[in-house]
This record gives structure tokens, C-alpha cells and sequence, in this order.
């Protein structure tokens, strides 16, 4: 009897074996084809199928229905004493107590090299495409005063930007001049450090409030 269940084991094994490697394929016996092109062929519309990025996969999620949004830094300013009376009044009125604050600031003067001014449109293009041509990196301008113009670069003080169009002037550049783009202004910074899901409809009832300073992630 034991010998009979041996020479059975060794016979179902022997046909296992055979079958698994499509030995029997030939006699209408073999496992199903679990490689490609059957697996394609049993895709469920595969066109809908896309690989996300990690940016992407972040974007999906916090597009959920419910799903909350990162919180953020923001700031808005400068303000002057008469615009930061008025932003205080609203941000106590509308915002959560330890939420904001408004922090005085002074921001220094900035010198530029300057190009201008232009008397139109065509022939700022033309000085860019100049520029180009001389590998100068170039910038547009923060003060709608010098409009048209150019500047190639900011500094904090008069010497350093004269210092830099000594340089500059070595290099083939012949018509700039250095102007004060702004002066020193102080006023005061509204600063929101945690910006989450519970008072940005607050932050959209205070815009009226801060004129054309719209808010601003934190730098």
C-alpha cells in the first residue's frame, strides 16, 4: 500500500510538472499565459491609466472634497501709520486673536544701474535684444517712474552700485547711469504666521482693508 501512494505522489508530480511547463500545451492541456500580451489584452481601458508625479500626487489630494489645504506663512505690507491704523482696526474686528500681528519694518534704499529712459515700447525691445548680445543680465523695474527703462541690478548703497558700473563699463556698456530706485521707506508689516483652513475666509473678508497690498507667502 505504501508503495502504491509513493509511485502516486511521484506520478501526479511528474504530471504537474509537465503541465506547469506546457509540455501538454500540444494535447490541449497548459496553465493560462500569465505573461505579455495576454496580460495587456485583459487591461480594463488602459488609455485612463497615468502615472502621477510626487507634485501631482500633493496637488490630488489637497483637491479632495474636505481635504484640507497646508497651512502657510503670509504678510502684506508696507503700510504707512494712516494704512496700519486702518489694518489693525480690521484685523481685530475679523481675525482670531493671536493669529496676526503688525510688526514696523524699515526697508532700505535701493540703487540700480539704470538704462533709460526710452521714449517707447520699441526701443526698450531693442536695448534688451543689445543687452542679450553683451551676455548682461537685466531686470524690470519696481518704480513705474523710470519707465522706459532697464535695470541691471539693485544695491544697498550708491558706492556699490557705482563700483559695480566701473565694472560693467570695462565690458562695452557705455550709457548707463545710477539712480536711486527707492528710498528708505519704515512703516509696518501685517504678518499671519499660520494661515490654515480656519481663517482664510476670514483673510478674504480683510483684503478691502489692505488697499493694493495684496497678501504674499513669507520670504
Amino acid at each position: 500500500m505504501l508503495r502504491f501512494l509513493v509511485l502516486l505522489l511521484l506520478l501526479l508530480n511528474a504530471t504537474y510538472f509537465t503541465w506547469s511547463h506546457n509540455l501538454l500545451r500540444a494535447y490541449g492541456f497548459a496553465p493560462t499565459a500569465q505573461t505579455e500580451p495576454q496580460r495587456v489584452a485583459q487591461q480594463i481601458r488602459p488609455e485612463l491609466v497615468r502615472i502621477l508625479t510626487p507634485d501631482d500626487a500633493r496637488r490630488a489630494d489637497s483637491n479632495r472634497p474636505g481635504a484640507a489645504r497646508p497651512t502657510e506663512c503670509l504678510l502684506a505690507g508696507l503700510f504707512d501709520d494712516a494704512q496700519s491704523a486702518q489694518v489693525n482696526q480690521a484685523a481685530q474686528a475679523l481675525l482670531p486673536a493671536g493669529t496676526w500681528l503688525l510688526e514696523p519694518v524699515a526697508e532700505p534704499a535701493r540703487w540700480i544701474i539704470y538704462l533709460g529712459k526710452y521714449p517707447d515700447a520699441n526701443t526698450l525691445e531693442k536695448k534688451r535684444s543689445e543687452l542679450a548680445a553683451l551676455k548682461l543680465p537685466f531686470e524690470a523695474l519696481a518704480n513705474p517712474s523710470l519707465e522706459f527703462g532697464l535695470s541691471l541690478g539693485g544695491f544697498a548703497t550708491e558706492a556699490q552700485a557705482r563700483q559695480e558700473l566701473a565694472t560693467l563699463t570695462q565690458r562695452g556698456l557705455r550709457t548707463a547711469t545710477v539712480v536711486q530706485e527707492r528710498a528708505e521707506r519704515r512703516g509696518t508689516l501685517l504678518r499671519i504666521p499660520v494661515a490654515d483652513d480656519a481663517i482664510r475666509p476670514q483673510l478674504e473678508a480683510l483684503k478691502p482693508a489692505l488697499g493694493a497690498q495684496a497678501l504674499r507667502a513669507c520670504s
